[in-house]
């Protein structure tokens, strides 16, 4: 296992030398943040995130993420032309010597959530989602305003893609995102690189919108779209931990004996109600996740690729990226280490 740590870059109030003093810290998770979506990521530039992340002694062990045009999830005409462009980035990604490639489907919204600064009992604050509280949001406006997401749309263009997508089943956008693997896998082969899909987060339909990677059976599914071993997956506990229906062990376990699982999230969350939760510290205790039992899981499979600790809470007064404070992602990593090296020595290994 490769512990890693999401770096957004020279921008990133937590510098590389700050990522350095975690102890156990081998691989880098970046990306190319300057490059428009549905363009073409230049192998130089891939090249020279390699180096700056080699230069401190890290490996870069995936790229999080290339995102995916909302005009190949829809289908729409142009598609083609985006999926080569995507095809390029992936050879380039090999070319330039990295070997695995996070990324999604759902439309829209990435990962959502509710509140970005959540109160908890220890003084502390975390991620946080609610339903009610995100069907209470306007939409009216686009984007501004709301919390989390990154990608900006104005009103016009919200609106557009709202109604796109109201136009697509569920059914639909399997056969999209089917006809994209289709497309992308054998360049993946041919590159070398690992193609990993993260699970929707959270792992239920939002604003009405379609999502699909949502269980155990629709990851099932994603591998039989493109029966390739380059066709993976980032298994993120926190994500699919948000529903109590899917039994993370286990789903770790059947995937990751099958090799499929290329990347781990590992990170706890609190469920509150139906549709709501709460991110919280790693432990076990913290959570409603057995990470005991995660971790075991990953163990027990031989997994070898990376894993980083995803989100943590702001703490000790940290300000800064929701969810991508130093402290607690610190402690994080630190917590999961120590787990798998006390797992690791059961089975003998010097580690």
């Amino acid at each position: 296992m490769i512990m890693s740590f999401r770096w957004y870059g020279e921008s990133d109030p937590v510098t590389i030398d700050k990522i350095r003093q975690i102890p156990v810290v081998r691989g880098i998770v970046s990306a190319l943040y300057d490059v428009p979506q549905g363009e073409t990521w230049p192998l130089e530039k891939l090249r020279d995130l390699r180096a700056a992340v080699e230069k401190k002694g890290f490996v870069l062990s995936a790229i999080e993420s290339i995102p995916v045009h909302e005009n190949i999830k829809l289908g729409r005409p142009d598609r083609d032309a985006l999926i080569d462009k995507y095809r390029r980035s992936i050879r380039n990604m090999g070319e330039a010597g990295i070997p695995v490639l996070c990324y999604n489907f759902m439309p829209v919204f990435d990962w959502t959530r509710s509140n970005m600064a959540f109160p908890l009992a220890d003084g502390s604050n975390a991620l946080s989602y609610d339903d009610a509280e995100i069907l209470a949001m306007d939409l009216s406006n686009g984007t501004e305003g709301l919390p989390g997401w990154s990608t900006s749309y104005d009103a016009a263009e919200l609106r557009g893609l709202l109604d796109a997508y109201r136009d697509l089943s569920e059914e639909g956008l399997w056969e999209n995102l089917g006809y994209f693997l289709e497309k992308v896998i054998p360049a993946a082969e041919e590159a070398g690189v690992k193609m990993a899909l993260h699970p929707d987060d959270p792992p239920w339909s939002i604003f009405g919108l379609p999502r699909i990677i949502r269980d155990e059976a629709a990851l099932d599914r994603v591998l039989k779209l493109a029966d390739s071993p380059n066709n993976g997956l980032s298994v993120c506990t926190g994500s699919l931990g948000a529903h109590p229906r899917n039994d993370l062990p286990a789903i770790i376990r059947k995937f990751g004996s099958m090799g499929r699982i290329h990347f781990a999230h590992v990170r706890n969350v609190k469920i509150t109600g139906k549709g709501s939760f709460h991110e919280s510290a790693h432990p076990t205790g913290s959570g409603s996740l057995d990470m005991h039992a995660v971790m075991k899981a990953y163990s027990d499979t031989g997994f070898s690729g990376p894993m980083r600790p995803d989100h943590g809470r702001m703490i000790w007064g940290e300000t800064g990226k929701p969810g991508y404070g130093l402290y607690d992602r610190a402690l994080g990593a630190m917590y999961l280490s120590g787990l798998w090296e006390a797992l690791e020595r059961e089975k003998g290994c010097r580690c």
